[in-house]
């Protein structure tokens, strides 16, 4: 063969060797994307299961102590978290990653400095804190979400959705700009078929409340993102349960127990109902987090801020198609908060950070291979 012709082959060859190496790159499975949080509910419950120094009146609250302690004491930390919350050890644990266990050297940290709840969820929904967002208030939330990040792109308009107990929601996802359909409070739900099941849901979210209350029981919360997931199908679904933290700085303990034993029963249903449906069984992804941490016994476990120790520790935990069954995971760098929406963004298969540079990094090895 001719020389030239030789070199020719051989540059043919070498050029053709990133392309193979790029198309051998797996694709990602996810084309859904699950979040839910569970306001204020510790790293410690999460972890190691009920706080057997606040099983009782004095210091927890506790009403009924003997059936609260029968269903919620374990003498191993490994058991009293399984029956405390049996879908996230039993599924998420196993088939999924689990961050903020600090007692095996991982920690998730806000880095808002303030450590209560409009200002975690703009962190951890945004990618960045904002010194601006320092209160509760129903002010419209100057930041985009990376919820309004993705609603904003072809694929994803109208395929967004969001479903809260708390009714701050619709100023924090900021739904007068992002357009995003917000389901919060003691809203009915609207935007679906008024079947029989939707009628009743409405009647029971307007009679549900006492004199004053804004934030709804989490059984109707979930009740409406489901019957939202069945009907119309978004992309990206948002739930945010709140129960866990009105009944700790109410001082119940056993109805902390009770209402985040509640919300895990609630996620594995949602989790069921979807991958019972051909639009997200085996392409969906689960995320699981909180917007803050709180104190210990015997009282600062009844409070949140930049003033009680402890406040500033989270959770978080991943279960999905593109998710290495890591468990919990161990002997990490310190990770924070800032970083749930770039991985939310890069489950879908999206850099968040090239266009929101300030956004936190996604969880290290929660998405993809890994490395």
């Amino acid at each position: 063969m001719p020389r030239p012709a030789i070199r020719f082959l051989l540059g043919l060859a070498i050029f053709a060797i990133p392309l193979v190496s790029f198309a051998d790159e797996p694709k990602l499975k996810t084309e859904n994307v699950i979040f839910v949080m569970l306001d204020g509910l510790r790293w410690q419950d999460v972890y190691t299961g009920a706080e057997e120094d606040l099983l009782n009146k004095e210091r927890g609250g506790v009403a009924n102590v003997a059936d609260t302690k029968k269903q919620f004491w374990r003498e191993k930390p490994e058991e009293r978290r399984q029956v405390l919350l049996p879908f996230l050890w039993n599924t998420v644990a196993k088939e999924g990653q689990l961050f903020g266990n600090h007692q095996k050297q991982s920690v998730v940290s806000v880095t808002n400095g303030m450590c209560f709840s409009y200002p975690g969820y703009n962190e951890i929904l945004c990618g960045f804190p904002d010194p601006k967002v320092n209160s509760n208030a129903k002010i419209l939330n100057r930041n985009v979400t990376v919820l309004e990040w993705l609603h904003n792109k072809p694929e994803f308009k109208s395929k967004v959705a969001a479903f809260t107990s708390w009714d701050v929601f619709p100023f924090i996802i900021n739904t007068e700009r992002s357009g995003i359909p917000v389901n919060s409070g003691m809203k009915p739900l609207t935007g679906v078929e008024q079947t029989d099941e939707v009628k009743l849901l409405n009647r029971l979210i307007v009679e549900n409340p006492f004199v004053g209350e804004t934030t709804r029981h989490d059984a109707l919360t979930y009740h409406a993102a489901r019957i939202y997931l069945k009907q119309k199908k978004p992309r990206v679904l948002f739930v945010s349960f709140d129960e866990t933290d009105e009944h700790a700085h109410a001082g119940r303990y056993d109805r902390v127990l009770g209402s985040a034993h509640k919300a895990d029963g609630l996620i594995r249903d949602l989790w069921e109902t979807a991958q019972g449906m051909p639009e997200y069984k085996g392409k969906t992804t689960l995320i699981i987090s909180t917007d803050h941490g709180r104190g210990g016994p015997p009282l600062e476990w009844k409070n949140h801020s930049a003033k009680i120790k402890g406040a500033e520790f989270i959770w978080a935990g991943i279960l999905g198609p593109d998710t290495q069954p890591l468990g919990e995971r161990e002997k990490t760098d310190p990770q924070t908060q800032s970083q749930i929406a770039a991985t939310l963004a890069a489950s879908l298969g999206f850099d968040y950070c090239k266009d929101v540079p300030q956004a936190g990094k996604p969880l290290p090895g929660a998405i993809g291979a890994g490395k």
